[in-house]
């Protein structure tokens, strides 16, 4: 099958090639190199499948989904900064829609296209909770222009099912973590952490630390993905452990798996932050046979030792 994957050099979308690639698909990564890294594919590119250095929102990416002709797309790129989409949602929008909407089109022009399996979010997409853990029918009320991108896009998906007879899955993320995470920006505790720790710099840790979020493995997002591709579920659903993690505690899981002595400091709450935050996967289980596999201490111990290792993350 030939599957084409947007963010394909990014954190999830390079493991996601990989996995491709391993099962036998014809491969096409979309990159602009901004946040992704080329080294993330070098085993993938050197059995087969091939990388396109582009913006997904430009000409020439369009001009090389069509002429690739993707059976399946896999869509992770994205401006994933929540705080940038809030400081400037016409930016957030021409990437995460506008860019979404030109890929859905040229891979849809290229004339083979069957299904769409696309990265969402479900703490973004659902805001505040009213119950816990969140399943699919909560209500819908993002707190960003981001999560708002992410629930317009599921709309999108749906109107193009109805009038192309094309199928998706929305996998609607909790916070995912592991081996190529970037450490850069607001996203991704986990991997800041881990380079702090290794750079015997403190632990920044924003209001009371006591922030819950549904952390899960990259391994097993790659196995949903996977999942996705082959059984195709339709509709939008959750991609999680149902387990509510704080950042003290990630923190302290850190730095004993570290086994170094390391600061750990409270800055002032960051506005519109989230207090809880996790979601229900039964659905996709139900749907896949999924089941998150890594448990939150295996999944912190097996990241730090990557980035000990001398791991850079970057990407989605």
């Amino acid at each position: 099958m030939r599957v084409l994957v947007t963010g394909g050099a990014g954190f999830i979308g390079s493991h996601v090639v990989d996995s491709s690639v391993a099962l036998g698909h014809q491969v096409l990564a979309l990159d602009d190199l901004c946040r992704g890294r080329r080294e993330n594919l070098a085993g993938a590119l050197a059995r087969g499948a091939r990388l396109e250095v582009a913006d997904i929102r430009a000409p020439e990416a369009a001009a090389a989904v069509r002429a690739f002709a993707p059976e399946l797309v896999c869509h992770h790129a994205a401006q994933l900064d929540v705080r940038k989409s809030v400081a400037d949602p016409a930016f957030d929008a021409d990437v995460n829609l506008v860019g979404f909407l030109r890929v859905l089109e040229a891979a849809r022009l290229g004339g083979a296209l069957t299904h769409v399996v696309f990265a969402s979010s479900g703490g973004a997409m659902y805001g505040e909770q009213d119950e816990f853990p969140a399943r699919e029918n909560h209500p819908v009320r993002p707190e960003s222009p981001y999560g708002l991108a992410k629930a317009v896009s599921e709309q999108y998906l749906a109107w193009y099912r109805r009038m192309y007879g094309i199928g998706f899955t929305a996998l609607r993320y909790g916070n995912v973590y592991g081996p190529r995470q970037s450490p850069h920006g607001e996203a991704g505790v986990v991997a800041i952490f881990c380079t702090r720790i290794l750079a015997n710099q403190a632990l920044t840790i924003y209001g009371d630390g006591r922030q819950t979020r549904d952390y899960v493995f990259v391994d097993d997002v790659v196995d949903a993905n996977v999942r996705a591709m082959e059984r195709r579920p339709q509709g939008g659903f959750n991609i999680g452990t149902a387990v509510e993690t704080d950042v003290c505690e990630l923190a302290r899981r850190l730095i004993e798996v570290s086994g170094r002595k390391i600061d750990v400091r409270h800055a002032e709450a960051r506005a519109g932050e989230q207090k809880r935050s996790v979601v229900d996967p039964t659905a996709f289980g139900d749907a896949t046979s999924w089941r998150p596999t890594v448990a939150v201490a295996e999944g912190l111990a097996r990241t730090y030792q990557w980035f000990a290792a001398g791991g850079t993350g970057g990407g989605v």
